[in-house]
């Protein structure tokens, strides 16, 4: 189970740093495409906006990724941004409220628990502020949520049934999944794009199978 306190922090600080990254983006960025198939940037803001908001409302699953992008893509980018923040004030205040045994409890999404749930928002808030860097020329973050998306992927992949493997993931410690398999090196920013679906597998080295949305 991810670690309660940090994981927390950290999701709340991906959701402030995604505000300030889109807040004041010109229309020329606000509607570039991405590598997000037939979105913009706005739609990749109104899409993690529209998760926040989700959770807050008791809602998570109820509209598709494309909905919550459509419902907030005329918005403009500082409303964006003002509108995440105050969610992500909310949501800390929720989330802390939190105690360890309802962190381990079963979420909304189905088969994970609360505390996976948010990891999952960390790293998807992650992934898509990437995808926006990666239109405005700017260098990938890295550090706490780099490795929270691992973490992320590596619970995904093993209840899958993906593998077997052993990844040795640059500045990580090394894990399996399954037993045996082939022994993957490489940079964990790679792994994520890999597994994400943003480059492809085979590149990494691994079967297509490891993209989590084949």
């Amino acid at each position: 189970m991810p670690p309660r306190t940090s994981t927390i922090d950290g999701t709340i600080a991906e959701y402030t740093a995604f505000a300030e990254l889109v807040g004041a983006l010109p229309p020329h960025q606000w509607e570039a495409a991405t590598r997000c198939e037939g979105w913009q940037v706005r739609d990749v803001a109104g899409h993690v906006l529209g998760g926040a908001e989700d959770v807050l409302a008791g809602r998570v699953g109820t509209r598709t990724a494309d909905e919550q992008a459509a419902a907030c893509r005329d918005l403009a980018p500082e409303t964006v941004a003002l509108r995440l923040r105050e969610a992500a004030a909310k949501l800390r205040a929720l989330l802390e409220s939190l105690d360890e045994k309802a962190w381990s409890s079963p979420g909304p999404v189905p088969g994970y628990a609360i505390g996976e749930s948010v990891l999952n928002l960390w790293h998807d808030t992650y992934m898509h502020a990437d995808d926006i860097r990666a239109v405005l020329g700017v260098p990938s973050e890295r550090g706490p949520a780099l490795a929270a998306t691992v973490s992320w992927l590596r619970i995904v992949l093993e209840r899958r049934g993906w593998g077997p493997a052993r990844l040795v993931l640059d500045g990580l410690d090394a894990f399996s999944i399954g037993e045996g398999g082939p022994e993957l090196r490489g940079d964990p920013l790679d792994f994520v794009l890999a597994a994400t679906g943003r480059a492809d597998p085979v590149v990494f080295g691994a079967d297509p199978g490891m993209n989590i949305y084949a």
